[in-house]
């Protein structure tokens, strides 16, 4: 009867209001201490050899949102591709009110060099994929992504939609 009674105890103070409150409270300050000891680093799970990555088991995906992270950056403006990627794919030419989304995945090293651009999550049309590769391509010119101020390689995810033919990068 008595272990029924502490575990009755046990079971009412994890419903009471004020100790849910504590609890959430504690939680937060927790999480918080600990993050701001240690730096959250995303690497990239590359499976095949990629000639001229610096280090092989060391390709980051870096959040920008994130202390001593920087992401690699193009040259030119988000504005200049999206202007590029409309004048260039004509796959949307004909089709007014085509509607769809994608992700274009690009690795740079830490040299400024690009070793690869890919289609991540792909269009409903392989011809469509294939053109926005082709326009992402002449895009030569990338600065390499930064970890604490040293340059990394790293692989950069540009995510875009596509309404009523326009192709918008998000």
């Amino acid at each position: 009867m008595l272990c029924f009674r502490k575990y009755l105890n046990i079971v009412q103070n994890l419903l009471n209001p004020v100790f849910m409150k504590k609890f959430t409270l504690f939680s937060c300050i927790l999480i918080i201490s600990l993050t701001t000891k240690s730096q959250f680093v995303a690497r990239a799970d590359i499976k095949e050899k990629i000639n001229g990555l610096c280090d092989q088991k060391n390709v980051y995906a870096l959040l920008p949102i994130l202390k001593g992270q920087e992401e690699a950056s193009c040259s030119e403006s988000d504005s200049t591709i999206e202007q590029k990627l409309n004048n260039d794919v004509t796959f949307l030419k004909d089709k007014p009110d085509y509607e769809d989304k994608g992700m274009v995945s690009i690795i740079i090293n830490c040299n400024n060099e690009v070793l690869k651009f890919e289609t991540d999550n792909k269009t409903k049309s392989s011809e469509l994929d294939e053109q926005i590769l082709s326009v992402f391509k002449t895009f030569t010119k990338w600065k390499s992504g930064k970890l604490n101020g040293k340059k990394v390689d790293s692989i950069k995810l540009i995510s875009f939609t596509i309404s009523k033919s326009k192709i918008k990068l998000k």
